[in-house]
């Protein structure tokens, strides 16, 4: 099956014949999962799609030597797990800019933007979660792509990361981990329990929900949706008029706010507000999109550019949620990287 033909997003641009269709067809069907079992592995959207790209182009490559002991479903997740170990190797995690540190004064500069490569980055809902899904598998997925998340699990060593959600994400069985990574089902519950102890440590609300029931995250799913899209509408409304008080009364009272690829980071009502009718006042006038990133709220702003006024891509805001209120205002400022990752033009035309 081997074969030099040219690719396109990892497979034949022109399969040969009706067999090579059909298999280029079985693989794509798994695009979108395997994009978010990337995703949460690397933490990057863009590296991410590398890591599939380079998992399809090595499977359509290797098809001859799969012998149909395993479904394709899990040669591919064989695949893109090396493929992820080799990309993370002995790099930095990638982070947040609250684990770099306390939390910064309204009254500081931004500073001086820090490399791409130090920081979490957003994901588009629709590259990573599969449409197939039950209401409870969604939920799972949506929980296990939030920024806290996958966040935690870059605190993990990356093949005690690579069982954690195969185990708890994808319900492998730990024989079945074993092989994969070429170690023992001791080794395997082994290394389960360690990561779930430094996930309850970092005390991330989503590691709560993996370990649930799947009727407990249903209903959790329907609830936070109903949430989310009513406070989103009332954030999108008070940006919009760039009313500081109104977007104030929206946080909860340990609202944080970042704006990678800065390390600074706010903590606290008063601090953001400062911050808004402060270097933020500028905000004023933007034009906001409503998008969903990392199984949350968001937004697109565009924010009217100096001195024409025209609006030009200015960040992605995504809203993590608790007790119906704002906890983390998340400000992705690399706009002209990730707006066309969430399919967005780079010009705004009102």
């Amino acid at each position: 099956m081997a074969d030099d033909r040219p690719l396109v997003n990892g497979l034949p641009a022109k399969p040969a014949s009706v067999e090579d269709r059909e298999l280029s067809q079985r693989m794509e069907q798994h695009r979108v999962e395997l994009t978010g079992y990337c995703y949460r592995m690397l933490g990057s959207a863009f590296e991410a799609e590398d890591a599939v790209q380079e998992t399809l182009v090595r499977a359509w490559r290797a098809f001859d030597e799969f012998e149909g002991r395993a479904s394709l479903r899990s040669w591919l997740y064989r695949i893109a797990t090396n493929v992820c170990l080799s990309m993370v190797g002995a790099r930095q995690r990638r982070a947040r800019p609250m684990d770099f540190g306390p939390a910064w004064s309204a009254d500081s500069s931004l500073g001086t933007a820090l490399d791409e490569a130090t920081w979490l980055e957003p994901v588009p809902d629709g590259l990573v979660l599969p449409k197939s899904e039950s209401p409870a598998e969604r939920m799972l997925s949506r929980e296990t792509i939030r920024l806290a998340f996958v966040a935690a699990l870059q605190l993990l060593p990356p093949k005690q990361r690579a069982a954690l959600i195969l185990h708890e994400v994808l319900h492998w069985k730990a024989s079945e981990i074993g092989e994969l990574l070429g170690t023992s089902v001791a080794s395997v519950n082994s290394a389960l329990q360690r990561a779930r102890a430094t996930l309850s440590a970092h005390g991330s609300e989503s590691e709560q929900a993996v370990f649930s029931t799947p009727a407990a995250r249903a209903a959790r799913g329907a609830e936070l949706a109903r949430e989310e899209q009513a406070l989103l509408g009332r954030y999108v409304e008070a940006f919009a008029r760039w009313d500081v008080e109104s977007l104030v009364s929206l946080l909860h009272e340990d609202a944080t706010l970042s704006m990678p690829p800065y390390a600074l980071w706010l903590r606290g009502p008063d601090q953001l507000r400062k911050w808004w009718v402060g270097p933020g006042s500028k905000c004023a006038g933007s034009h906001l999109v409503e998008l969903s990133a990392n199984g949350l709220p968001a937004v697109a702003q565009y924010k009217p550019s100096e001195p024409e006024g025209k609006l030009l891509p200015f960040a992605i805001h995504v809203l993590e949620l608790e007790q119906g209120r704002i906890v983390g205002h998340n400000s992705f400022l690399d706009a002209v990287r990730l707006f066309p990752l969430f399919g967005l033009p780079l010009t705004f035309a009102p």
